[in-house]
């Protein structure tokens, strides 16, 4: 389960047995936790985050999509 950056304390990160999906990025605080597709940046879904957060979160996925793309795409070869 590859973290490929912290922000606060926001963990994003993928699972490193989802090579058969679209790219995406998982954001986990505590219990919490989100999934966002990366092309374009979309809620997936989401569990025990408060839509004001899910805003938020969307916003830090959108300016690290660069990043967390490059990441998926490293490390699953594409």
């Amino acid at each position: 389960m590859p973290t490929v950056l912290r922000i606060g304390s926001y963990r994003f990160f993928f699972y490193a047995n989802e090579h058969g999906e679209p790219c995406h990025i998982h954001v986990q605080r505590e219990r919490m936790l989100a999934k966002f597709w990366l092309e374009p940046v979309a809620l997936a879904r989401s569990s025990g985050f408060a839509a004001s957060e899910l805003k938020k979160l969307v916003g830090l996925v959108s300016a690290h999509q660069a990043t967390f793309v490059e990441a998926w795409n490293e490390f699953f070869g594409v």
